[in-house]
């Protein structure tokens, strides 16, 4: 019926099979007219509302530029309007025209005039939409339009050779108007197609354009991703750095996502926390309802009512009580759910719907043509095996084969797109949304995590949720591919598939029970991963005690068991993933065993054909992968709920109440507190109880008590930190807060103390100078503009403080809370602190100041102290009333009046000289003098380190010296630079690495390991070849039944081939898990035997960080990823030399076309590595400072609270963020691209091999062509995994570079030589220096000139100095800590350069300056060789007083201290190092005083002992305080390296000379010597 009605409508038949039936065939010009014209104007006519109801044409006419390109389209689209017009005017001429012939009765057909109106219609329908493509903001151009020019032309090439073979079989053209002018239009068509895919860039957006060339792609560049081109290029000529990586979209950008989620959040977790109200209210319901039926019973059982007997009630309230535990218990199990939940998810659908939706179309699509392949395979084999087909069908398959594969790379790739952004983008959500959250969060809710908890939520979590939604779709794709798959091979196979696919599903459970097994394992090795870094990082942290004390050993055996530990679990693991690895190979040659065998078991008709077996066996191949990764993808899933619940737990928690400090402006006082309490949490019990409190505007305060007596809780209630149960807090104006411990950004010194306010200059110096920072500014390498590190690494404490302090002072606020600023400085520093900043006279004398003190001195100056005791204001006034009353304040006066009696007098013994003294910069915690000690061990752990030279950059001003600048610069540059720059690798490794590698695996593995591989691989190919010649028998017994004995060969054959690849890839892995754990095993105690034999001045110039990472980050991936990717690879590389193996052996031509794409595939290869591997680090590089920048915050909330810059800093975590998905992007894009390219490659070698197919098919078996076609099919994927494996493997092969850059250190000298010194050596403990010079490294200048002396046995002396004098050098000398430039020094008369170092650091003993402690037992702290009897340890825990305390614990010895002795007081601590010294008994202790003030107590003990047990020792003391030593025998004055004097420390006070300057400073005199 249809077909007539289109018969009549053409004139001419529509259909007749006879057209295709022959060699040369042809579609009938009816189809052309009508299908081959509808299919493209139905596209655009269907897509054109699109652009024509967009919001644009509402606007005003956009002023866009028109460019010539734009003009060039429409006028193309004209001419071809008039081609359309002219055709009518033909067809209306040849009808109604005056014409000579008479009057014909023959008219056109309707489709001549159809057509032509067709076509004006849709031409003024281009010309309005490229007008709309051109008003569209930021449009470059449009896919509708050109897809419908594509398929214009690819549908106009029909009638193109109809109407040229018509005219050459006639000889001439029969219809000359419509001949010409088809050929007019086909050419403008192919001329618009080529101009609508050139991108229309407006000349404003060029340079948008280029700092962002996404912005101008054009349609076909947008899908092959060529726009990154640019950007592989650059990656390979030179390493890529952050300077080179584009701008991000707008909708990229974390602001702007951060935005739209923070919008959508707020809503739904509103409605969350309503649902979380309704269902707490209902739970009280429910517990009000039981009680209510509790009492009623009871009521009913007491029958009384009222007269109820006492012990009845006695009863009742011990069920209540027994009752409440229980609740109690209840309520912690319930309190999982303790918050509003299960809104994130929901939160992150509506914020990414639209990418969401995207992705999944192009999934769906690319799923569906997954399918077609194998159909197409299908018809292909059957194309082959009947030899009486026209070859034209081969090359249609040929082609749509190339088409489908096409298609599917393009929808695949534009749907990983999409979902690795989206990933991208959720990561980025969260990351925002936490930090924001971060500012905001009340106490209670911090409290629960700490910092590194919460950094963990925004990197681990925040990652996991990336991965999972970078894979989301397959919880509905791996279903959907699976039904496919499985009625397709119902189709070719019948009933028979259910065996193999019941392989399949019975390998699903025992992968799932072999992941949990890994999972378990895993865990373990986590644990003693962490023990060892734990142990590493102290031993890194404390490695110079390890030196003085030669404990190294006891410590390597420590790491070596952990490690060996960790190896057993890593051997356990590598089998079971072995196991696991063997069954997934297996997999599909069982399933295909199973399956065939089955198939032709069933019954004798059923014959395996070549169609049948190739297509199942593609089939068999899709199947595969949506069934490994549905597991895998439901363990994820289950992760990520756990990181769900604790973002909802963080998300959702309180924020602080910003209501509890009011700004009311009516009050006359500046601060206000009226009756108010304050908690730290809604429940706890008040720590500042019914506060109040007036201060007038202007007012200095003094806040004095205890320690623990709420001083800085106080601060905390005014800044609004704490929560307040009743009362109000009013503030006027602006605050500015100075915590306690001083808050340091990473960041340039004049930032950090700008914060974010506008530089003025003059007020800026007025600050310095107040602060007294100008002397140190002068001693930073780069003034102002000096890089802070994290916390502030490379300033002392004093410094850091007075830092903090400017930032307060430059701030201009109207209330300052000052929190004991002055408690880290020196006392004459905090003097000039005082005077210049807070006090009655300083730069902030006019605002209102609360200043927490513990500094006596300056109470008298201040308008008004507050005495607390106890979380009670006990009373106010001013100093004398206050000292008058007898109160609290006196009792606080008496307290610290004995440290303020020695200060005191030092304080007159001062007045004199303060005028210089003030200048004299202070370092506090980086007193001794080397750079060894000082600039280094305290300060340097960072990079952006100082490079200052102690020796000559100090300026000093003293009455009696001169200022001596530091003499040349060039100095500086030779060794004074201290931190190395890390050596980032870059462009390619070389090869000599992967020898090093398989050196460390032993040849014989390796070969072994390839050889197995290789046999694999041979018995995977013969198998399919076998498969392929089986398939054949199907023509030879066409007609005949097929003897049974041969099927059971084939079948027998067939499974024995696929059984021994999995027995060899079992064997291979197995071989490769042992010689990797071998790799591990060698790599790390090379590594760690040569770290810890490395002398001190390394430790010096490297950050601890660096060398902690070699051991986490490079040994985690030569232990885990490297021996993966290697497998992986070999693996990728033989199974693609297989294919191209297969396909040349069945079509010998192929080898020609494989030189080419594999030229073409090295180069893609070299740009993709080159480019991805620099992205990759770019990554992780910008990835830490999001964290750092983090945690920063987060240590310094009250602070950025305080001064109201959450703002600020939520704007430069968007910039942070930003950077680093600046790199995040193009990686993704990178792998894209090259996915993109290699699958085009892929298509390529699948096109050529069906191509070749058809061309050879004569000499050519059915079964060799399924077989060469379905390996090409499977060969795109391998492919690409090749490559990824090369980049990865070249990614993490840098780590063997890293560990053995490491390993291969210069050595300090050895720690025991062929002389050794005598048993009980020293005996006498005599010391004798001969013209003993030192330098800390090669290039620096001497630190010791030629000392000189002799000490006799059991000598007492005192070594001073001022810092940088020397002092500290020559304790380092004595333990050879640093080797002699020249002279040499005897102990004993033993030269102690010819012995070695452990002998030499054995017999003498120091008690270091910082006591250090190593976690594990205090007994391993004090003996770790166990060496002594637990009697010698509790008789010296007796002698150092800590008996008492030891005993007091549970475990006694076994006691546990924790990392770095945080567990005890310092004080204890450093009794423990004196405990150390008794133990060891040697002739000779060095002292090196604590320049951290012990409490006088814990000094006068230390001191008492030493006198009492070292009397038979020499005692060397370098001493910070001169009180400690006026009673030694002799003291040493050294000044720049040189002794200047030796003497009695009464002679040296008669002298008058440096000794006595020193003593007068401090504030001794003679009568102090002769009261000694």
């Amino acid at each position: 019926m249809c077909a007539a009605a289109l018969d009549k409508y053409c004139g001419s038949t529509f259909w007749n099979a006879s057209y295709l039936d022959r060699e040369d065939p042809d579609l009938p010009a009816c189809v052309e007219q009508t299908v081959l014209v509808w299919i493209p104007l139905g596209f655009l006519w269907l897509c054109s509302p699109w652009h024509l109801l967009s919001p644009v044409w509402r606007t005003q006419a956009n002023t866009k530029h028109l460019t010539k390109l734009y003009l060039c389209k429409q006028l193309v689209v004209s001419l071809l309007l008039l081609t359309a017009i002219a055709t009518l005017a033909v067809t209306l001429g040849e009808d109604f025209g005056p014409s000579d012939d008479p009057p014909s009765t023959v008219r056109n057909p309707g489709v001549n005039y159809a057509n032509p109106v067709l076509f004006t219609v849709t031409w003024i329908l281009v010309l309005l939409c490229q007008e709309g493509v051109r008003r569209t903001e930021g449009a470059v151009d449009s896919a509708t339009l050109f897809i419908f020019w594509l398929l214009l032309v690819l549908c106009d090439i029909f009638p193109f050779q109809t109407l040229l073979r018509e005219a050459l079989k006639l000889g001439e053209v029969s219809d000359v108007p419509r001949f010409c002018l088809f050929y007019i239009s086909f050419g403008l068509e192919v001329i618009a197609l080529i101009l609508s895919a050139v991108a229309d860039i407006a000349p404003g957006a060029k340079d948008h354009v280029k700092k962002n060339p996404e912005a101008g792609a054009a349609f076909l560049s947008r899908i092959t991703f060529n726009w990154f081109n640019s950007m592989a290029v650059k990656g390979y000529k030179q390493p890529l750095v952050q300077e080179d990586m584009w701008e991000l979209n707008d909708v990229d950008t974390t602001s702007y996502i951060n935005r739209r989620f923070q919008h959508i959040m707020q809503s739904e977790l509103a409605e969350a926390r309503v649902r979380y109200q309704n269902k707490l209210k209902k739970k009280q319901h429910e517990e009000k309802d039981r009680a209510q039926e509790e009492a009623f019973k009871n009521g009913l059982s007491n029958g009384l009512g009222k007269g109820v007997s006492q012990d009845v009630l006695m009863m009742e309230e011990k069920e209540k009580k027994e009752d409440d535990k229980k609740k109690k218990k209840d309520k912690k199990k319930g309190k999982k759910e303790e918050y509003p939940n299960s809104w994130l998810i929901t939160t992150i659908y509506r914020t990414f719907k639209r990418i969401l939706y995207e992705s999944a179309v192009f999934k769906l699509l690319q799923d569906l043509l997954a399918f077609v392949s194998p159909q197409l395979l299908k018809l292909m084999i059957s194309f082959t095996q009947d030899k009486s087909r026209y070859t034209w069908e081969g090359y249609v398959y040929a082609v749509l084969l190339l088409v489908v594969a096409i298609l599917q790379s393009l929808f695949l790739q534009q749907y990983f797109q999409r979902c690795f952004v989206l990933g991208m983008k959720v990561r980025t959500a969260i990351m925002a949304a936490v930090y924001k959250k971060a500012l905001v969060v009340s106490n209670e809710a911090r409290k629960e995590s700490t910092v590194g908890e919460t950094v963990n939520l925004m990197s681990a979590d925040a990652q996991r949720f990336n991965d999972v939604t970078n894979f989301i779709h397959l919880l509905w794709s791996c279903p959907l591919q699976i039904i496919l798959s499985i009625v397709f091979l119902w189709l070719e196979l019948g009933p028979s598939v259910l065996a193999g696919l019941g392989v399949m599903v019975l390998m699903v459970p025992i992968n799932g029970l072999l992941a949990t097994k890994a999972r378990k394992f895993q865990i373990e090795n986590m644990k003693f991963k962490d023990k060892r870094l734990k142990i590493m990082n102290e031993i890194l942290n404390g490695i110079k005690i390890l030196k003085l004390y030669a404990w190294e050993p006891s410590f390597q055996t420590q790491v070596d068991d952990i490690r060996n530990e960790e190896l057993k679990v890593m051997k356990k693991f590598a089998y079971l993933t072995s196991v696991s690895t063997f069954i997934f190979s297996c997999a599909p040659a069982l399933v295909s065993l199973v399956t065939f065998a089955v198939f032709v078991g069933v019954s004798s008709d059923n014959v395996l054909t070549a169609e049948k077996a190739f297509t199942s066996i593609s089939l068999f191949n899709i199947l595969r992968f949506p069934l490994a990764m549905l597991p895998m993808l439901i363990a994820a899933i289950v992760q990520t709920t756990v990181s769900r619940k604790r973002l909802e737990k963080f998300l959702g928690g309180e924020d602080l109440e910003s209501d509890t400090v009011r700004h009311d402006p009516t009050f006359s006082s500046a601060v206000s507190i009226r009756n108010s309490s304050f908690s730290w949490e809604r429940e706890a019990e008040p720590l500042l109880k019914n506060v109040s409190l007036d201060i007038k505007p202007g007012q200095l305060v003094a806040v004095v008590g205890a320690v623990g007596s709420g001083k800085s809780s106080l601060m905390s209630a005014l800044l609004g930190e704490m929560h307040c149960s009743k009362g109000f807090i009013n503030i006027q104006g602006s605050l500015a807060f100075a915590p306690q411990q001083a808050w340091i950004q990473n960041a340039t010194l004049r930032d950090n103390i700008l914060f974010g306010s506008p530089l003025d200059e003059k007020r800026f110096q007025e600050v310095i100078q107040a602060c007294a920072l100008a002397p140190d500014l002068e001693l930073l390498p780069g003034g102002v503009l000096t890089e802070i590190g994290e916390k502030g690494i490379n300033l002392s404490g004093g410094q850091k403080q007075r830092v903090s302090l400017a930032r307060a002072a430059y701030s201009q606020a109207d209330v300052y809370l000052l929190d004991d600023p002055l408690s880290a400085v020196d006392s004459h520093v905090g003097k000039h602190l005082f005077d210049k900043v807070i006090g009655p006279n300083g730069v902030l004398k006019d605002k209102t100041r609360i200043l927490v003190t513990h500094g006596v001195s300056f109470l008298p100056y201040v308008d008004e102290i507050v005495v607390l005791v106890d979380g009670v204001i006990s009373e106010v006034g001013s100093y004398s009333a206050l000292r008058a009353s007898k109160g609290a304040f006196s009792d606080f006066l008496d307290t610290y009046a004995k440290e303020q009696r020695i200060r005191t007098r030092s304080e007159s013994g001062r007045s004199q000289d303060t005028a210089d003294i003030e200048l004299i910069p202070e370092r506090e915690d980086a007193q001794p003098d080397s750079p060894l000690e000082d600039t280094v061990s305290v300060t340097l752990k960072r990079e952006n380190s100082i490079r200052r030279s102690q020796r000559k950059g100090s300026v000093r001003l003293r009455k009696n010296s001169s200022i001596k600048k530091s003499a040349d610069v060039d100095d500086l540059k030779k060794g004074q630079k201290l931190i190395e720059k890390e050596t980032m690798e870059t462009g390619q490794v070389k090869f000599s690495v992967y020898l090093q590698y398989m050196r460390a695996l032993g040849w014989g593995y390796t070969t072994m390991v390839f050889l197995v591989y290789f046999i694999q691989n041979v018995a995977f190919i013969g198998q399919n070849l076998w498969l392929s010649d089986w398939t054949n028998d199907a023509e030879m017994y066409a007609n005949i039944t097929y003897p049974a004995s041969l099927r059971d060969t084939r079948v027998g054959v067939f499974g024995a081939l696929g059984v021994a690849q999995g027995i060899f890839v079992f064997l291979g892995t197995l071989l490769m898990a042992n010689a990797s754990v071998n790799a591990s095993r060698i790599l790390h105690s090379r590594l760690l035997n040569n770290i810890l034999r490395v002398p001190m001045v390394f430790f010096d110039t490297t950050p601890i960080g660096r060398v902690v990472n070699r051991f986490a980050k490079d040994i985690f991936t030569v232990d885990e990823a490297i021996p993966q990717s290697l497998r992986s690879w070999l693996l990728c590389l033989l199974g693609v030399l297989g294919t191209l193996l297969v396909i040349c052996l069945a079509t010998p031509f192929f080898a020609v076309v494989i030189i080419p794409l594999a030229v073409i595939y090295y180069f893609v290869q070299r740009f993709y590595v080159a480019t991805s591997r620099q992205l990759r680090r770019l990554d992780s590089v910008s990835r830490s400072p999001i964290y750092s920048h983090f945690s920063e915050t987060v240590s310094g909330l009250s602070v950025i609270r305080a001064y109201g810059h959450q703002e600020r800093f939520l704007k430069h975590n968007e910039i942070t963020i930003d950077g680093n998905l600046k790199s995040v992007y193009p990686w993704i894009v990178s792998n894209r691209w090259l996915a993109i390219r290699l699958e085009f490659l892929g298509n390529l070698v699948v096109f050529f091999s069906a191509l070749l197919a058809v061309i050879s098919r004569d000499s050519l078996d059915s079964g060799l062509v399924g077989l060469s076609i379905s390996y090409a099919l499977n060969v795109t994927q391998t492919l690409n995994w090749l490559v990824r494996m090369t980049s990865e493997l070249e990614t993490n092969i840098v780590a063997v570079e890293r560990v053995s850059e490491y390993s291969e250190l210069q050595n300090e000298a050895q720690w025991i030589t062929h002389i050794r010194p005598v048993e009980d050596w020293p005996q006498d403990g005599r010391l004798r220096f001969e013209n003993y010079k030192v330098r800390y490294r090669p290039g620096l200048d001497l630190v010791l000139h030629g000392i000189t002396c002799d000490i006799n046995s059991t000598e007492k002396i005192g070594i001073v100095g001022r810092t940088g004098a020397g002092k500290s050098s020559l304790t380092n000398c004595l333990f050879r800590i640093i080797e002699a430039a020249e002279g040499r020094i005897l102990i004993d008369g033993v030269d102690i350069s010819t012995i070695g170092l452990h002998d030499l650091r054995n017999r003498l003993t120091i008690i270091p300056q910082d006591p250090v402690l190593f976690s594990g037992t205090l007994r391993m702290n004090l003996d770790p060789f166990d060496r002594f009897s637990d009697e010698d340890i509790w008789r010296v825990l007796e002698l150092s007083h800590l008996k008492e305390y030891v005993v007091g614990l549970q475990e006694g010895l076994q006691h546990e201290v924790t990392e770095g002795g945080e567990n005890l007081s310092v004080g204890q601590r450093q009794l423990l190092c004196l405990a150390r010294a008794l133990l060891r008994k040697s002739r000779i202790l060095i002292l090196d005083e604590a320049t951290a003030a012990v409490d006088l107590e814990t000094d006068d003990l230390i001191q008492n002992t030493i006198r009492k047990e070292f009397s038979h020792c020499t005692v060397l003391t370098i001493a910070h305080r001169l009180h400690s030593i006026m009673d030694s025998s002799r003291v040493m004055v050294l000044d720049a390296g040189k002794i200047v004097e030796f003497d009695s420390p009464r002679n040296l006070l008669e002298k008058q000379g440096h000794f006595y300057a020193m003593a007068k400073d401090a504030g001794i005199t003679q009568a102090d010597t002769t009261a000694l």
